[in-house]
């Protein structure tokens, strides 16, 4: 079983990019709490991001300290969830990052830096339009940028309309649509402006289709989608992976367009210690390498989780061969 990258501190939601020919890792950084575990997340209280960086996989990893802090983000309130980062056209970096707003709702907010490594300085606002969680960042080959983003439950993507126009409160915490025909809630994304700032254009679905061609239901929690979007491409191919939550396993799709729709392919990781997982997907002198996290260093606290990576690999027609946690790195 793979070690983590680095031991002082717990990390979560890994979000590795390549910059400036090393890997970057843009993780949320848990934090020990007396607040009890609930399926609103309470316990997930982070108040910082580090920022992590790999010369070459399997050596020493660099801890860079504190890249932003709550109290320097002047619309947040509390808990900085799983955050990304993207370079823009104009060389600088882009940090997107979840956090409740002052009235406890969920935004996305974003965070510039001359650096990968930070210090990143917060826009005054969250990005108009956005809302619940897990903000994944991907820019296509031709230079168009997108985020995805969304999380049920405690993520609050339940409580809102298709494009984030209304909030319904009675649906914030473990609730999600169920019944036999019921189509599951899918990811949200929207395409980003030029200077990384805003949404250019309304917030879309990203339809998640079986090999059948019809939505992937409700009440099939193995294979619907919870939190924890990300995207990469691989030769013409873009594959969207996310986490299926209370059944543990992260899941990918495949599609022809970073706009969907996609079609389910199976599993990449199954269940690790630990109630949640997350990942990236990064490809890096000529290898793929899936970063996660789990609980084995807290021995099983759910909210002290630890990143970790490893290889993955793709068979002949482009699927991914699928690991478990006991798997050698």
């Amino acid at each position: 079983m793979p070690a983590p990258l680095v031991t002082k501190i717990y990390t979560a939601d890994p979000s590795a990019h390549v910059f400036e020919g090393k890997i970057y890792v843009y993780p949320s950084h848990d934090r020990e709490t007396d607040i009890q575990f609930n399926d609103r997340g309470d316990q997930y209280d982070m108040v910082d991001y580090h920022v992590l960086s790999l010369d070459h996989v399997g050596g020493e990893t660099t801890d860079h300290g504190v890249a932003l802090k709550v109290e320097d983000v002047p619309w947040a309130s509390k808990q900085l969830w799983a955050p990304d980062c993207a370079q823009g056209k104009d060389g600088r970096y882009y940090l997107f990052f979840p956090a409740r707003d002052k009235q406890g709702v969920f935004r996305i907010g974003v965070a510039i830096s001359t650096r990968p490594e930070g210090p990143f300085v917060a826009e005054p606002e969250p990005i108009k339009g956005s809302f619940s969680i897990d903000p994944a960042s991907f820019v296509d080959t031709n230079g168009d940028a997108y985020l995805y983003f969304g999380g049920i439950w405690g993520g609050q993507l339940q409580c809102y309309d298709a494009e984030g126009k209304a909030f319904d409160p009675s649906q914030d915490g473990p609730h999600e649509p169920s019944g036999t025909g019921t189509a599951a809630l899918t990811p949200r994304f929207a395409k980003l402006t030029d200077d990384m700032l805003s949404f250019d254009g309304p917030v879309q679905e990203l339809v998640i289709l079986d090999q059948a061609g019809q939505p992937l239901q409700a009440d099939d929690h193995d294979r619907r989608f919870f939190e924890a979007a990300w995207m990469h491409k691989r030769g013409d191919v873009y594959y969207f992976s996310y986490s299926t939550g209370d059944s543990h396993f992260i899941a990918y799709a495949t599609g022809t367009s970073p706009t969907g729709p996609f079609t389910y392919q199976g599993t990449i990781l199954e269940p690790v210690v630990g109630w949640t997982t997350h990942h990236s997907i990064v490809e890096f002198k000529d290898k793929w390498y899936l970063f996660y996290h789990d609980c084995e260093l807290s021995k099983g606290v759910n909210h002290l989780r630890s990143v970790k990576v490893r290889e993955i690999h793709y068979d002949t027609e482009g699927r991914i061969i699928k690991q478990t946690p006991a798997d050698d790195a």
